[in-house]
């Protein structure tokens, strides 16, 4: 795999050339909706895939493997049948391997809504370990608002992915409620018709697991919130269901606010077979223009996790959207969500250059509108994708949960998929 980034002048075919890659398969790969139109600053993925290379006189495996950008033990382990590194001769052919080397094997998590795509979702699932189908509201007596969801449980169960239910605490049409985790959390009664509402729904519908995203939970029902976990824990584990949790980005134990507080790390570590980070929203709708998962910040909040929970059991948080706020920026004023896509079609359209910024390693890029207000975009691309996976991978962590996937980044999953081996648990 290999990032390159547009320059002025450049084409597909002048890109193509420098990589010994058909102009068509990167328009391919990347799912270029004009390639004729490329944006100054925008990311292209190469995939070279495997190569053959017939030797010539005077050639040696360290000028081939200069010429390929690869190394020379990685064409002796591409090549078994050769015995010593010097004893190669004209009109032989070797495999030459990708320059990308795996990093390993990686869970990955998608929150899906269930008015997603089906085709988005099939062309997704082949890098999923589990789909979150997100959300089963709960109700402050305990009962659950159904959602339409056996289509996409079948669809997933189908490419060998792990259908997770996702509960929350989030009001009909409105935003999370402190009032209703409390009145589940604080009422063992409540508590318990929550829990044999969630195990009917695992049973009937064939989930795989429980995924619990309750949030802005009030600072003092945390150890409500903690005790409700040990018990969800006690009843799902003998039945063979894990325990998935979403947690605030936290970068202290003693994080102020009702975001944070009510998020314990270490029993959540403790009790969960994985914990989603939400590792994003810095730059979020109503705040002021920023980066939406600065790296610089993720990593803070996954240093300080670290020190709480298994490294194996972090999932952490990849955002699938960007922002585009009208400049001067006002507070209360709301930004406009984009896809990853549409922010490099709206550069295009406008005639914006893609920036990088490289403290957050995120790109941006600015523009008028018709009316001649100014506006900045902070969105994800091939770069941010590669910074953000190879930190999960330096750090040890069990994946990436990505929120959401209801819209195709084809980008990302190239990056991902040329880094790492994705697990698959059915």
């Amino acid at each position: 795999m290999i990032i390159h980034v547009v320059k002025p002048g450049e084409s597909l075919f002048t890109i193509g050339n420098l990589y010994g890659v058909p102009p068509f398969k990167i328009a391919d790969d990347n799912e270029l909706t004009d390639p004729s139109k490329l944006v100054v600053g925008q990311t292209l993925v190469i995939i070279e895939g495997t190569r053959m290379h017939e030797i010539v006189s005077g050639e040696s495996l360290y000028s081939i493997a200069r010429q390929y950008g690869v190394t020379v033990q990685a064409i002796l382990e591409a090549n078994p049948q050769i015995t010593s590194p010097t004893v190669i001769y004209p009109g032989q052919v070797i495999t030459i391997p990708p320059r990308t080397k795996k990093l390993g094997e990686i869970e990955i998590n998608g929150y899906a809504f269930p008015n997603i795509d089906m085709e988005v979702l099939r062309k997704t699932l082949p890098y999923l370990t589990y789909l979150s189908i997100f959300s089963y509201e709960v109700k402050a007596d305990g009962t659950l608002t159904p959602i339409e969801d056996e289509e996409l449980i079948k669809a997933a169960r189908e490419a060998g992915v792990a259908p997770l239910i996702v509960i929350t605490n989030l009001e009909p049409g409105g935003g999370f409620s402190s009032d209703i985790a409390r009145s589940v959390l604080s009422n063992e009664e409540v508590q318990e018709t929550l829990i044999n509402n969630i195990i009917n729904t695992l049973e009937a519908k064939n989930y795989y697991g429980l995924d619990i995203d309750f949030e802005y939970i009030y600072p003092e029902d945390r150890e409500l919130y903690n005790d409700f976990l040990r018990n969800v824990r006690s009843r799902l584990e003998p039945m063979g269901y894990t325990v998935t949790t979403a947690i605030a980005p936290k970068t202290s134990a003693d994080q102020q606010g009702v975001v944070y507080e009510g998020h314990d790390y270490p029993v959540h570590g403790a009790l969960a077979d994985h914990v989603v980070i939400m590792t994003y929203e810095w730059g979020y709708t109503f705040g002021p223009p920023l980066a939406v998962a600065p790296i610089n910040e993720v990593e803070k909040v996954i240093n300080y996790a670290l020190t709480e929970i298994p490294s194996q059991k972090i999932l952490m948080g990849v955002p699938n959207y960007g922002y585009d706020w009208t400049l001067p920026y006002t507070p209360g004023t709301a930004a406009k969500t984009v896809t990853n896509t549409g922010a490099v079609n709206l550069a295009g359209d406008v005639g914006a250059a893609i920036q990088y910024d490289q403290k957050s390693q995120s790109p941006f890029f600015n523009y008028y509108d018709s009316e001649g207000k100014q506006h900045v975009v902070w969105f994800e691309d091939a770069r941010s994708i590669d910074a953000k996976s190879k930190l999960a991978a330096r750090k040890d962590l069990g994946g990436l949960s990505y929120w959401t996937v209801n819209k195709y980044f084809p980008q990302n999953w190239l990056v991902v998929d040329s880094l790492f081996d994705i697990k698959k648990l059915i």
